[in-house]
């Protein structure tokens, strides 16, 4: 198992940051895929059709994410924490991912800079 520490920078308020990333309407605006998802904790959400999913377990309005992702066949939890940081160019987002399984971790590394944060980018334009 491995865990995964980034920082991303958007340009956009947190409030606005929070709302992509909580909101089931803004969700699939920015992945263009069909989302579950309610910012109330022990609820269940997916993204991209199925291909993210889990347990929301803390909600910190415009400034605090907590999710369980689940991964096929794990015995631990992997935990998703994402930070909102007010920042001079918008919102710097700490982002802590922990117990990836190993064969998974690159293609998660890669899938959080380039099509999670990737597309959030594009969102903020």
């Amino acid at each position: 198992m491995k865990n995964l520490k980034r920082y991303f920078t958007l340009n956009a308020e947190p409030r606005d940051v929070y709302n992509a990333l909580t909101n089931k309407n803004m969700i699939e605006i920015w992945t263009g895929e069909e989302a579950q998802m309610e910012p109330i904790p022990d609820s269940e959400f997916s993204l991209w059709e199925g291909s993210i999913s889990g347990l929301n377990l803390e909600f910190e309005e415009n400034r605090k994410i907590v999710q369980q992702w689940n991964f096929e066949g794990q015995q631990g939890k992997s935990i998703v924490t994402i930070i909102l940081h007010p920042h001079i160019k918008g919102t710097s987002v700490e982002l802590l991912h922990t117990n990836i399984p190993d064969e998974a971790f690159d293609n998660i590394s890669e899938g959080w800079v380039e099509d999670y944060f990737g597309a959030l980018r594009e969102l903020f334009l």
